[in-house]
């Protein structure tokens, strides 16, 4: 294969794990929450083999699948979006990163205020539209930073675009993530602007960033660099991976414009891996717990894709797959679930069928890198000579 468009649907999961109920999630599902609603209409996916895959009964099954599908077991010890995009590229994590359910300790505010110069408020976990809905008043009397953390292994940073520069909040950040390491180690230290007044109310921005820790290990980012074909990177993929392993990024605003990005660089000639992360289905839907919006939205992108598709070449390939799920009915928490996430592939040499349920989303990096030529070393197990 010349390229490969990996596309991540960030958080769209089909389903529990045997374990997740360890991670606090009972009979989750992102796909059948979704398959509730009338803003669902999916026919290219469906057709792709979506409703085909083991365990998926919420859909159609296709009498005859366009792609070869499979569904992905997590192997790392995690369900947030750092530890499933390593292991997408080929690397499992084995322990969590940690959390701070109690907020952080006071060590780290006090030097994350000493390097910015700013005090603190909330540091508690907190959804997002909420914490600057309770603490938005408060910073702009008082000029400190929002912070607060999730379920997941974050430190989040709120600032209002319109009282604090955009530079500012980016810089904190940066320091911020100097800070956190070791024991102290999160996933993602993240920027979240937001715009608005105690009148008009607060609403988040699209000018978030996320500050990752580095991968431990070389993943299929770096394979790809280093043997000298192109990694692009749209959406959050260059902050995922801390800058590593992309030779060329773009950041979306939003779904339209990260699939607006993977069809420019897809009228582009180059050679490798196009990999791709879509956040709203997590942002804006998942974590608010809108069933019809992530509907809607899985609707908007398989419009796109039956665009997509036929704009493609014979030496093309298509994945698409999630990190995790974030189950959009389940009420119990606002965080993200722990479930399996599917595989559909497509191209024109890709033969169809089902690749059944793997152990690992690595599968995806040992494919890959199978399929361009590269070598790397991963604990997946590559299935390019089963679909082509």
């Amino acid at each position: 294969m010349k390229r490969v468009f990996l596309i991540v649907l960030d958080s769209f999961g089909i389903g529990a794990m045997p374990d997740s109920e360890r991670f606090g999630d009972v009979g989750v599902n992102t796909l059948r929450s979704c398959a509730t609603s009338q803003k669902l209409h999916i026919p290219n996916l469906i057709a792709a083999g979506l409703g085909n895959i083991d365990g998926v009964d919420c859909l159609p099954k296709a009498a005859a699948p366009a792609g070869a599908y499979a569904r992905l077991t997590e192997a790392s010890m995690g369900k947030d979006t750092t530890i499933g995009h390593w292991e997408i590229a080929g690397v499992v994590s084995p322990q969590p990163l940690p959390t701070f359910p109690e907020g952080f300790p006071q060590e780290v505010l006090d030097e994350f205020q000493r390097a910015t110069g700013r005090g603190c408020l909330c540091n508690k976990p907190y959804s997002g539209t909420d914490v600057i809905r309770d603490y938005g008043a408060q910073q702009r009397k008082t000029g400190k930073w929002i912070v607060y953390t999730s379920a997941d292994s974050v430190f989040q940073v709120a600032a209002n675009e319109e009282w604090i520069p955009l530079e500012e909040l980016y810089d904190a950040c940066h320091k911020a993530r100097k800070i956190l390491q070791g024991k102290y180690g999160v996933g993602r230290v993240i920027a979240r602007p937001y715009v608005g007044d105690e009148v008009r109310g607060f609403t988040r921005t699209a000018n978030r960033h996320d500050y990752s820790l580095e991968p431990p290990k070389m993943t299929m980012l770096d394979a790809v660099k280093a043997a000298g074909l192109d990694c692009l990177a749209v959406g959050k993929i260059h902050d995922i991976f801390a800058g590593r392993g992309d030779t060329e990024f773009v950041f979306n605003k939003s779904n339209a414009d990260g699939m607006q990005h993977t069809a420019d660089f897809a009228a582009r000639d180059f050679h490798g891996l196009c990999f791709v992360n879509l956040v709203d289905f997590d942002m804006l839907y998942g974590h608010r717990r809108d069933i019809d919006g992530y509907a809607g939205a899985l609707t908007e992108f398989d419009r796109w894709l039956g665009a997509f598709l036929p704009t493609l070449g014979e030496d093309d390939l298509v994945m698409i797959t999630a990190d995790h799920g974030c189950d959009p009915a389940y009420t119990a928490t606002t965080d993200h679930t722990r479930e399996y996430v599917p595989l559909l592939i497509l191209g024109q040499k890709v033969k169809p069928g089902n690749l059944g349920t793997r152990p690992t989303f690595a599968d995806i990096a040992a494919t890959v890198t199978e399929l361009l030529g590269v070598d790397f070393d991963t604990p997946g197990k590559s299935f390019a000579k089963e679909i082509l």
